[in-house]
């Protein structure tokens, strides 16, 4: 049961609200929110606001703070659905920092490099092999038509 009438919409597709997610995991997850009652508009909704209403809510942390996002376990399903897109666009960003750090490498000493960054020089060798390993997410769901 959906306990957030009004908020579904026929033509928000799973796959869209968890594009961030690879597509074989993303049946299992919709199912989870479908069981908490939670419609994929309410979960684009928190991921639209980086879990800004979730957390403040929380942090309040008055009786039956999770009520308004359907219950403390939609709410822990909602909050680790906004640490897994932090996480994919973290890892999207470690890449462009990667192929950038390797880049600069061709041009400056690792030393100059390093200094730059504010790493190692050890380190800027790590980050530069690591590479845009994917797949990533070509648009943050909140600019995705």
């Amino acid at each position: 049961m959906n306990s957030h009438p009004g908020d579904d919409n026929p033509g928000l597709r799973w796959d869209s609200v968890l594009s961030h997610r690879p597509p074989e995991e993303r049946r299992v997850i919709a199912g989870r929110f479908e069981a908490a009652g939670l419609s994929a508009e309410r979960v684009r909704a928190v991921l639209a606001d980086g879990g800004d209403l979730l957390y403040a809510a929380a942090a309040e942390g008055s009786p039956g703070w999770a009520d308004r996002f359907g219950g403390t376990l939609a709410a822990a399903l909602l909050a680790g659905e906004v640490g897994a897109l932090a996480a994919q666009l973290g890892r999207r960003a470690s890449g462009i920092r990667s192929i950038a750090a390797a880049d600069l490498l061709e041009d400056f000493s690792a030393v100059t490099v390093a200094e730059e960054l504010g790493v190692s020089r050890q380190k800027i060798y790590e980050i530069a092999r690591g590479g845009l390993r994917g797949p990533h997410l070509d648009t943050v769901p909140w600019r995705s038509p």
